[in-house]
């Protein structure tokens, strides 16, 4: 059925260049993927303006130009051209409608239909623009890491300090302040230092480019990229509805058609990857703030139990101070979190729906093609095209594009790993509020010091924490169990011992298993 239809337009178009020939004395012209006008000369034209307009200049010089039409009785056409391309002579070519649009694709780098944001050229400009991005994304995780780090020596310097202070308070100065002052000097410095760590990643965390999902079409559109206030902005062209057929016959296409396909599908492979990293940037914001809020929790818990342990004072100051600071830096620490909670949301449902998505690989495997335009699997397999061997510039591009997908596979994995992190840092805020809570209840009815409403206060500090576990275990277990059916997760591991003065090949590789 296939075969009688392209016939019928074969013979359709025969008799078309037939009479174009014998009523013009301009020869004829067919579609042909080596006919092409220079990248030189589309850079100075308008691609959608010439499929509008049906020509193409092929040549075209100061003398004249060369260019292929369909009308070339249309005198305002022609004046048009010479005026568009500043020449007088023009020297034409013929060709059906359909062929000289085929031919105007062809020379953009496009398949049929297609728009000229989905050339191969433009695509790998916002592929390269997207993995800056990336890389972007991931010197800002690297920063709110280091951020961490700091903030965990700040509290690490919060516990010298508390134990210098709890020291003096209860036994003076005397021979102990050779132990109490030192204790004190050290804690003054790391908490410094660790605040001087997380200040740079405070400031980085304005400056984060928001790309988040969007419901992609589920057929074929690309990626465009425009220029406001300065700012590159992303957006689809509309979808072209042909292609969906047009891949489905992935056999009948050239090797320069499959290869626009395959560009397409790398640039949506990087997409996706770079939504994943800005959501995977944006939890890693949120467990920094849980941080933040963690070493509040520390501030606050220790001016509170020095408040309610000694009278009023001169250090009654020293303890308000570390109450105020505390409640600010949790507040902060919150304000934090809100959106990561947002984005680790929005990352487990963008994994869910990309892992039941068809891959490219998917769209093009030999039966599924063979199957939708009738054709024989078994013929196919034993034939010369599927012996082994290098598929020049299309397999390199298909090698490329399955490369893609499986970092993509890879990158799901992470985003879901990285929600897992979160709901482990949610779970340890959790702990360090039930903790203070638990502590100031059982050593102040301990010591017999209670008092009604801290005891309400400690008691909602437990019930917060216990909170804050549970739905810490809410983040965490969904990703676990994703990360457990994942291929990408398995007990036995091997590393290559990369050395490239040697072929890839060559490489030692160690081999590690579970029980190591």
């Amino acid at each position: 059925m296939r075969g009688t239809k392209i016939n019928a337009r074969l013979q359709e178009k025969d008799l078309q260049l037939q009479e174009l020939s014998a009523r013009y004395d301009w020869p004829t012209v067919e579609y042909d993927e080596s006919l092409t006008a220079s990248a030189a000369i589309l850079r100075r034209l308008n691609v959608d303006a010439l499929r509008a307009e049906l020509w193409l200049p092929i040549r075209w010089d100061a003398d004249g130009a060369e260019v292929i039409v369909c009308n070339p009785e249309d005198p305002q056409l022609a004046e048009h051209i010479r005026a568009t391309l500043g020449v007088e002579e023009l020297r034409l070519r013929l060709a059906t409608p359909a062929d000289l649009i085929r031919l105007i694709e062809n020379s953009a780098d496009l398949n049929e239909h297609f728009p000229v944001s989905g050339g191969r050229t433009p695509l790998a400009k916002v592929r390269t623009y997207l993995a800056g991005l990336r890389t972007r994304y991931a010197a800002q995780r690297t920063q709110f890491a280091r951020s961490r780090t700091g903030l965990a020596l700040a509290r690490t310097g919060l516990t010298f300090i508390s134990i210098a202070v709890a020291f003096l308070r209860f036994f003076g100065g005397g021979d102990l302040l050779l132990f109490e002052l030192p204790l004190l000097v050290i804690g003054v410095a790391a908490i410094v230092d660790g605040i001087l760590w997380y200040l740079p990643a405070r400031q980085e965390s304005v400056r984060i480019k928001a790309y988040p999902p969007y419901a992609v079409p589920e057929e074929y559109s690309a990626l465009e990229v425009r220029i406001e206030h300065g700012e590159l902005q992303f957006e689809r062209s509309p979808t072209v509805p042909t292609a969906t057929a047009l891949r489905q016959h992935w056999d009948a296409l050239s090797p320069v058609e499959r290869r626009r396909f395959l560009a397409n599908d790398r640039t949506d492979l990087a997409e996706e990857r770079t939504i994943l990293a800005y959501l995977r940037v944006q939890m890693a914001k949120a467990r920094t703030g849980l941080a933040f809020a963690r070493t509040g929790v520390a501030f606050a818990g220790i001016g509170i139990g020095f408040a309610r342990k000694f009278a009023l004072g001169p250090w009654t100051i020293f303890d308000a101070s570390l109450i105020v600071i505390g409640t600010l830096m949790l507040i902060e620490g919150f304000l934090w979190y809100r959106p990561g909670r947002h984005a680790a949301n929005r990352a487990l449902e963008a994994v869910r729906k990309n892992w039941e998505r068809v891959g490219p690989w998917d769209t093009i495997f030999a039966s599924r093609c063979l199957y939708a335009g009738g054709g024989d699997p078994v013929a196919e397999a034993t034939g010369a095209n599927a012996a082994p061997g290098v598929y020049a510039t299309t397999g390199l591009a298909l090698e490329r594009t399955t490369l893609a997908d499986k970092r993509n596979a890879m990158s799901r994995l992470r985003t879901i790993m990285a929600r897992s992190r979160t709901g482990m840092a949610f779970m340890r805020t959790g702990f360090s509020v039930m903790t203070v809570g638990a502590g100031l209840f059982v050593y102040f009815h301990f010591t017999g010091h209670a008092h009604i409403l801290w005891t309400v206060f400690d008691l909602s500090l437990v019930i917060i924490g216990l909170y804050l576990i549970g739905d810490g275990l809410r983040w965490y277990l969904p990703a676990e169990a994703i990360k457990r059916r994942s291929p990408f997760v398995d007990g036995n591991f091997e590393i290559a011992d990369a050395d490239y003065s040697l072929p890839k090949s060559a490489w030692k590789r160690i081999f590690y298993r579970y029980d190591d």
